[in-house]
This record gives structure tokens, C-alpha cells and sequence, in this order.
């Protein structure tokens, strides 16, 4: 499956009525094994690719270059459709032009760009959050449908504005945004049905819900124009635990054999890098 087909895919996915939760992936391997589920659909945040690309926390040390590279890596390894956090850009309008192009180029089906200011200003006090201009991120918002090459890639706009400025300007905001041309709009700080059928009721895109209260129904955000809503990133803090524990373990004096009932199995490990495609391959290629 190609790129186009991946996003070809997404893309209907976004015009079905419902809302479906893609799973949060990190790598090659997580991305696989998502996919050997039977997931279709990945997301890939910019906090999970600065924990796992440089083990930092999500302060946007993460360059545009390492976070393409990996996105490069997983599309390798997985049929997955991919969205994509890509923070603010990277910078102005141009460097969201230039993210646009590197990660439409890595393979992603999906991306998001951000009207929060990142990163932290000089002076700001951790947890304050402030927002550009409406005029500000339509600019970004243009550059980054400019920078597009395939039609199929899906661009959303992503907005904070329902924690500080409210659903009225939230909804001045994705009406200005969707103006732009983006396909979607990404919506952080749902608390009601009643906010996402404010926006999906102005904008008439698909709507990307951050998280929701467990409350909320995901038939009704479906039904007020959602397609997608996100659950966290518990996968790369699973992985975390289970090394920690396996570390642990080992380092203590125990047993490998002690571990067997806690990991993979042999067989498991051969299926998800794919083993018996590289013995058919040595079998073809190198004799």
C-alpha cells in the first residue's frame, strides 16, 4: 500500500459516520504490532516522539529532521495510515510550509498544525498557555495547504482555544481557519458534545477531538461531526513499566527463564520483524 493509498484511506474513513480511536505508536515495532491487531490507523504525538526519539519531556526540543526521520521509519515497517502531531510548524508560516512537505514526503496520511505558542516564551511560567493570533496561524495554515503536493494528504488545524479563550471564539477561530483550505479541525480542551456541534455546525469539516470526558458517548460525537478522538499515548508508558520491571529483574539476579510468561515469545519476535520474509529473501538473493 502506498502513501496515497494510506491517506486514500484515512480520507474515507473521515467521511463514514463514525469516530474511531487510532492507536498511539512510537516505532517500527509499535507501529507493527498496532497493525497486527488489526489497527489501520496510528497516531504518532509530538510528546510520544520526544520521549522516545531523545527520552525528553514535550517542550519542542524535537527537531523537524528527527521527527520526519522517524515518521520515515514507521511507514517502512506498517501499512498503518498515520496522523501526526507536528506541533506548531517548527517555526513561522514558511518552516509550516517546509514540516508540510518533509512529513508529506516521510509518508504520513494525516497531520495537525497548532495555534499554541511554542515553544515556552522567555518568561512565561510553566503551564501557561497562550494562543497566536487568528491572523497569525491562517497565515501558517495557508503556507502548510501551499506546501501540500498530494491532494490526498489530510491537513488539520488544531486549536487550544476552548481552555482560555471559550466556545465562541473557538468557533471564530475554525471558521477562519477551515477558510484556508485545511480538511479538518483538531479541537483540544473538549468538554461537551455541545462545543464539537459548535464547530463541526460552523466549519462543516471533520472534527479531531484531543480527549473527552469518559461522560461523553463517542455515538454522539460521531453524530456532531467527529471522526476521530483520541485516548492518550498509554502504549509507550506500557513499554516503559515492562522494561523497567524486565531491567529490574535482571539486574536483581533473576532468572531469564522467570521472564518467559512476561515477553514475547521467540515466535512472536520472528512475526513482528517479519524473519520468515528475510530467510526467503538471504534464500533468493544470496545464493
Amino acid at each position: 500500500m502506498n502513501h496515497t493509498e494510506r491517506r486514500q484511506r484515512l480520507r474515507a474513513l473521515f467521511k463514514a459516520q463514525q469516530c474511531l480511536s487510532p492507536a498511539s505508536v512510537f516505532d517500527p515495532l509499535s507501529a507493527r504490532v498496532a497493525q497486527a491487531v488489526g489497527f489501520e490507523v496510528g497516531m504518532l504525538a509530538g510528546s510520544v516522539a520526544s520521549n522516545t526519539t531523545l527520552a525528553a519531556p514535550d517542550l519542542i526540543v524535537l527537531t523537524l529532521t528527527e521527527f520526519a526521520d522517524q515518521v520515515r521509519r514507521m511507514m517502512r515497517a506498517s501499512t498503518l495510515s498515520l496522523l501526526v502531531d507536528a506541533d506548531h510548524g517548527y517555526g513561522n508560516a514558511l518552516n509550516a510550509m517546509r514540516t508540510v512537505q518533509e512529513l508529506e514526503h516521510a509518508g504520513v496520511s494525516a497531520l495537525s498544525l497548532e495555534d499554541t505558542v511554542l515553544p515556552t516564551p522567555f518568561g512565561k511560567k510553566e503551564g501557561e498557555e497562550q494562543l497566536v493570533s487568528t491572523a497569525e496561524m491562517v497565515g501558517k495554515l495557508k503556507a502548510a495547504v501551499r506546501g501540500r503536493q498530494d491532494p490526498s494528504l489530510i491537513i488539520a488545524g488544531r486549536t487550544s482555544a476552548l481552555r482560555s479563550e471559550g466556545t465562541e471564539k473557538t468557533v471564530e477561530r475554525a471558521k477562519a481557519y477551515a477558510a484556508t483550505g485545511i480538511d479538518a479541525i483538531f479541537l483540544v480542551g473538549v468538554a461537551t458534545v455541545d462545543q464539537v456541534k459548535a464547530v463541526h455546525d460552523a466549519v462543516r469539516l471533520p472534527i479531531i477531538v484531543g480527549s473527552a470526558p469518559a461522560t461523553i458517548k463517542r455515538e454522539d460525537l460521531a453524530a456532531n461531526g467527529a471522526r476521530i478522538l483520541l485516548q492518550g499515548h498509554q502504549p509507550v508508558a506500557a513499554a516503559v513499566k515492562a522494561l523497567r520491571e524486565c531491567y529490574a529483574h535482571l539486574y536483581g539476579g533473576g532468572s531469564p527463564e522467570e521472564l518467559k510468561s512476561r515477553i514475547a515469545s521467540a515466535q512472536e519476535m520472528e512475526q513482528m520483524v517479519s524473519a520468515g520474509d528475510y530467510r526467503k529473501w538471504q534464500q533468493e538473493y544470496l545464493r
